[in-house]
């Protein structure tokens, strides 16, 4: 219900905006700018599915082969432990687990094109035991709280956009995002739970949380001391060199197990092309609104009001440059990177209005777009708290950002 008060706020929001600057200010041209944004954002998004379709198409199949060989359940078996608590409704022992293990690890690793077959895999396999076919389950809003919250171990698109950009240390945001990402998954899990009635205090649950923070500072001094192109060398080669061997991996248990292991395939990729082409009217509805608020010229205007707002609490402003990124992450992935580059390209790869960009981009993922193609993925019209809760998590990881910026930066 959150996600279509938002979608039609968008449109409402558009329209006001644009009467106000074609009637006070004389811009006429704003009119055409917002049906022509519709116009190219709806191709976008129908691009994308496209696009879509041969990635998911390939990870489901080898999915399919890993189902069939066993693997998926040895890791269910691995995290049934864990993710039990935080998926109270789910069997015990699901399959699930290990569709849903596999995702966060691909996201974790900074693997998207991966992280999103794996993760409608994962959907599709809790839709199944939906009784209200419509309306999101518990199990899925915290499957996808905890996706739109982004937690990524090594933010290699970020890095690899400062590069590009010039920056003379591209990797200096790695230490702020790599916190920032984590506050912001600590504040999706923990808000969450509170709402599901999940006992966050958990033995299970806390001794994990516990290991996690101490593998992540492991990585941390590891990673600290390198030179910049060392971490983003490391970083690629393991990342792929450990996807690359999960594959390895479904191939062999699937001869071990005597299966056609290309009939599995198959059969995975064709469920990968239906879901590929279920999400498209999805996707086209969600990107489409996001396109029209921002030609219509509201977004600037919410920067300017916050800019003003900032500067009459007497708070410093440097960091109000990397508002519309800021703005724009829980929108649209390709927006915030825009945002994030054009904030580069403005006030230099190395100021400190980039690099507050440039952790706020790596802090949090793009929630509605992940909502709309999760959910729009499984026919799920109910959205129940699922986009609230994202949104406030991403508040807390966008804030986060500009503190650990100041902290390392400022």
């Amino acid at each position: 219900m959150v996600l279509n008060y938002i979608w039609i706020s968008f449109f409402f929001i558009a329209f006001a905006v644009a009467l106000i600057k074609s009637i006070f200010m004389g811009d006429v041209n704003v009119w055409s700018e917002i049906m022509n944004s519709s116009f190219s954002s709806a191709k976008t998004a129908f691009e994308i599915s496209l696009g879509l379709t041969g990635v998911l198409s390939l990870w489901l199949g080898l999915m399919k082969i890993g189902e069939r060989g066993g693997i998926i359940s040895i890791f269910a078996r691995w995290v049934s432990p864990f993710f039990s608590r935080l998926f109270p409704s789910l069997p015990k022992d699901s399959p699930i687990f290990g569709s849903i293990f596999m995702n966060f690890s691909a996201n974790m690793l900074g693997l998207d094109n991966a992280a999103t077959p794996l993760g409608l895999k994962a959907m599709k396999e809790m839709q199944e035991l939906n009784a209200q076919k419509e309306r999101a389950t518990d199990a899925m809003i915290m499957f996808l709280v905890l996706n739109t919250t982004g937690l990524t171990l090594i933010p290699i698109s970020v890095m690899v956009y400062r590069a590009q950009m010039g920056a003379g240390n591209p990797s200096d945001v790695f230490l702020p995002i790599l916190l920032a990402t984590y506050i912001t998954t600590l504040a999706g899990l923990i808000i969450t739970c509170i709402k599901q009635r999940i006992n966050i205090f958990d033995r299970v649950i806390i001794s994990t949380v516990t290991i996690a923070t101490a593998i992540m500072g492991g990585l941390l001094a590891l990673f600290v001391n390198l030179p910049a192109e060392k971490v983003s060398l490391y970083s690629t080669v393991g990342a792929n060199m450990l996807l690359f061997t999960i594959i390895i991996l479904f191939l062999v248990a699937g001869v071990r197990k005597k299966i056609n292991v290309y009939e599995a395939f198959i059969d995975g990729a064709k469920e990968g092309f239906k879901t590929a082409v279920t999400i498209i009217p999805y996707l086209i509805a969600m990107l489409v609104a996001i396109a029209m608020f921002r030609a219509s010229g509201a977004m600037d205007f919410l920067t300017d009001g916050i800019t003003s707002i900032v500067a009459a609490c007497g708070i410093d402003t440097d960091f109000v440059g990397a508002i519309p990124t800021a703005l724009m992450k829980p929108l649209s992935g390709s927006g915030a990177r825009g945002m994030m580059v054009d904030a580069m390209a403005t006030y230099g790869a190395d100021s400190f209005v980039a690099r507050v960009a440039s952790t706020i981009q790596g802090s949090t993922d793009t929630t509605l777009y992940i909502l709309a193609v999760y959910f729009g993925s499984v026919g799920i019209k109910n959205s129940r708290y699922a986009a609230g809760v994202g949104l406030i998590a991403d508040f807390i990881g966008i804030i986060a950002a500009i503190f650990m910026a100041y902290i390392f930066f400022g």
